[in-house]
C-alpha cells in the first residue's frame, strides 16, 4: 500500500468507526441514521469531504458512479440536516492524531491564528450575515467569518470557529480556541494586532500555551508606560490587571506603575466586574526593524534565554504561510464553491474543506524533492499537489489510483527570496451558484 492509500485508509476507517456509533453525532440519537440508508452517516461524511465543486445533483451522480437509483437533493439536504455541529471537528481531531506534527527544534509547534472571509448567497433576510450597500458592492452582500489555527510547518488546520460576519469576534474566538486546544506539547500561538489583549494573553498562560502577538504602538507605550519607543527593545514588564481606578483599593499601593485598568466595556474573564480582584501579567515586549527604517512590536511569553528577537522576528513572518493557506483552501480545493444556502450547511462544507486540506498537505509533505545543482532551492507547487490529492481522494469503487508521488513530485516551483508584492484590496461582490458547471 502506498503511502497516499495509507492516508486515506486512515481517514476513511476514522469514518468508518464513527459510523458505528452515529447517536453521538446526531441531533436526534437513536432516530436519526438508524435506518439503512444508501447517503448513510458513512457516505454522507465521505461524500462532503471528497465532493468537487458541480451541482449538488452533479455531485450525487458521480459519487454513485451514475447508478440510476441516485439520491434526489431533498433527500441528501435532509440527511445532512441530522448531523450536529461538531461532527466534523471530531473527524479533523481524530485524523490529526495519526500523524505527528514537525516542532521547531525538536521543542515548539508554530500555529498560526487568523480569520478570512467566506461570502455566501446573498440573504438580507438575514441581519447577522448581510452586509447592505456600501457604494461599491450595490446590492449588498452575506458573509461568514472564520477563526482558525494553522501548523506553520505541517501545514495542517487544527481548528476553526464559524460565525456569521456580523457577529464575529476575533478576540472571544482565540481564547475559546486557546482554551480547547487539544494536542498538548508545547504550542506557539502567533497573530497579527487583530488578537492583541489583555484576555487572551491570560487564556494562553493558563491553558499552558505560548504566544508571539504583533501590538499596534500605542498598545506597546501603554504597556511599557513610555512616551515613544526606542527603534529596538526587548524587555519584560510585570503588570497588574485591576477593574478598579481607585488607589485606594489597590492591594499593592507600592507596586502602582504596575496597574493597567480593564474597564467594564473590555473582556477579562479572569475578573468580574466590579471586583476588587487583580491578575498579574508577566509579558515580554520585543521590538525589530522589519524593513528598512519600519519596525514592529511583538509581545510574547516566549522565554528570551532561548530565543533572540531575530529569532522572534523569523517566527511572525512565517506566519503569512496561513495567508497562503487561505487562498489553497477557496480556490485550489474550491471552499468557496458551497452547496447550500444555509449558514449551518455552509459551516458544515467549510470543516469538510478543512479536513481535506489536511489530507492533502499530509501527503504532499511526504514527497521529497530531488532536484540539485540549479540556481534556485525548488519547493512543490502545492496547489497542484491539492488538485491531485483532490482527485484521489474521490476515487472509489476500486478505480485505480494514479501514482499520487510521482505526479506531485513533478509540479514544482522555485523559491525566489526577497520577493513581495504590494497586497491588493477588493470589494466584496454577493456570490452566487455560478460557478458550478462541472
Amino acid at each position: 500500500m502506498t503511502y497516499p492509500e495509507q492516508v486515506k485508509a486512515h481517514l476513511w476507517a476514522d469514518i468508518h468507526k464513527m459510523s458505528e456509533s452515529p447517536g453521538q453525532f446526531a441531533k436526534n440519537p437513536g432516530t436519526d441514521f438508524s435506518r439503512k440508508r444508501k447517503l448513510d452517516f458513512e457516505n454522507l461524511l465521505r461524500f462532503l469531504i471528497s465532493r468537487h465543486s458541480g451541482t449538488t445533483g452533479h455531485e450525487l451522480l458521480k459519487y454513485f458512479n451514475y447508478d440510476d437509483g441516485v439520491i434526489t437533493n431533498s433527500a441528501f439536504f435532509q440527511q445532512r440536516g441530522k448531523l450536529l455541529p461538531d461532527v466534523f471537528r471530531h473527524l479533523l481531531l481524530r485524523f490529526n492524531s495519526h500523524f505527528p506534527f514537525q516542532l521547531y527544534n525538536g521543542k515548539y509547534q508554530l500555529i498560526a491564528c487568523d480569520g478570512c472571509e467566506f461570502n455566501i448567497v446573498r440573504n438580507p433576510d438575514d441581519p447577522d450575515s448581510f452586509y447592505p450597500s456600501n457604494g461599491q458592492s450595490f446590492r449588498g452582500f452575506n458573509m461568514v467569518h472564520t477563526t482558525s489555527l494553522f501548523d506553520l510547518i505541517s501545514k495542517r488546520y487544527l481548528d476553526c470557529i464559524v460565525m456569521k460576519g456580523r457577529l464575529k469576534n476575533e478576540f472571544r474566538s482565540i481564547c475559546d480556541l486557546a482554551d480547547r486546544f487539544p494536542y498538548g506539547g508545547s504550542p506557539v500561538f502567533i497573530a497579527d494586532r487583530g488578537f492583541s489583549c489583555y484576555n487572551f494573553f491570560a487564556h494562553a498562560m493558563e491553558n499552558s500555551i505560548f504566544f508571539l502577538v504583533r501590538s499596534k504602538d500605542i498598545n506597546a507605550r501603554r504597556l511599557l508606560n513610555l512616551q515613544t519607543l526606542p527603534e529596538r527593545l526587548d524587555e519584560h514588564v510585570d503588570i497588574i490587571l485591576t477593574r478598579s481606578q481607585s488607589k485606594k483599593d489597590r492591594k499593592r499601593p507600592d507596586l502602582c506603575k504596575q496597574y493597567r485598568y480593564v474597564s467594564a466595556e473590555v473582556a477579562f474573564d479572569y475578573i468580574e466586574h466590579g471586583s476588587g480582584d487583580e491578575y498579574p501579567l508577566s509579558l515580554r515586549v520585543v521590538r525589530v526593524e522589519v524593513a528598512e527604517g519600519v519596525y514592529e512590536n511583538l509581545i510574547t511569553n516566549l522565554p528570551n534565554d532561548e530565543l533572540s528577537p531575530d529569532e522572534l522576528k523569523h517566527w511572525y513572518h512565517m506566519r503569512w504561510g496561513i495567508e497562503t493557506s487561505f487562498r489553497d483552501l477557496k480556490h485550489s480545493i474550491g471552499a468557496i464553491n458551497f452547496l447550500s444556502k444555509k449558514v449551518e450547511y455552509i459551516e458544515q462544507e467549510i470543516w469538510g474543506r478543512l479536513i481535506l486540506f489536511d489530507f492533502c498537505a499530509i501527503i504532499a509533505l511526504h514527497v521529497a524533492l530531488k532536484k540539485k545543482g540549479t540556481k534556485y532551492v525548488y519547493q512543490l507547487n502545492f496547489s497542484m499537489a491539492m488538485k491531485i490529492c483532490h482527485h484521489f481522494i474521490s476515487l472509489h469503487s476500486g478505480a485505480p489510483p494514479p501514482d499520487v508521488v510521482g505526479l506531485i513530485g513533478k509540479f514544482t516551483l522555485p523559491i525566489r527570496p526577497l520577493r513581495s508584492y504590494a497586497r491588493q484590496h477588493r470589494f466584496q461582490l454577493p456570490a452566487s451558484f455560478c460557478h458550478r458547471f462541472s
